[in-house]
């Protein structure tokens, strides 16, 4: 039961993503995969945290977890635009995504975490 939990929640998370990059169209700067990738390390922080001091159920926080954020995620496409962004020469823009996305990640991964600390 646990695979189709985790199915239905990658599903969910493979579909937002798809309609934040449909919204947010083409650009010269990938700003819906930074945003998705540092919202995605806040959400998985936060969910991790929460579960382990909630002890949530093991379906539940794999579905939310592997399934909804590991599909709203996506570090290939993070590589994907770095590289081509550097292969473009926009090697400093290519610098600033990685940078920014790097960083950015940690400290929404580190804000995740406080929160889910302190509402747990």
């Amino acid at each position: 039961m646990r695979y189709l939990w985790v199915a239905l929640a990658g599903a969910a998370g493979a579909v937002t993503r798809y309609a934040i990059g449909i919204a947010l169209g083409a650009q010269l700067f990938p700003w819906a995969t930074l945003g998705v990738n540092i919202t995605g390390s806040f959400l998985l922080a936060f969910a991790l945290t929460f579960a382990t001091e909630r002890q949530l159920s093991p379906e539940v926080a794999t579905a939310v977890t592997v399934g909804f954020i590991g599909a709203y995620t996506t570090f290939s496409t993070f590589a994907w635009e770095g590289f081509v962004l550097g292969r473009a020469d926009r090697a400093g823009i290519a610098a600033v995504y990685i940078s920014v996305s790097i960083a950015g990640g940690l400290a929404a991964a580190w804000a995740g975490y406080q929160l889910a600390r302190t509402v747990a």
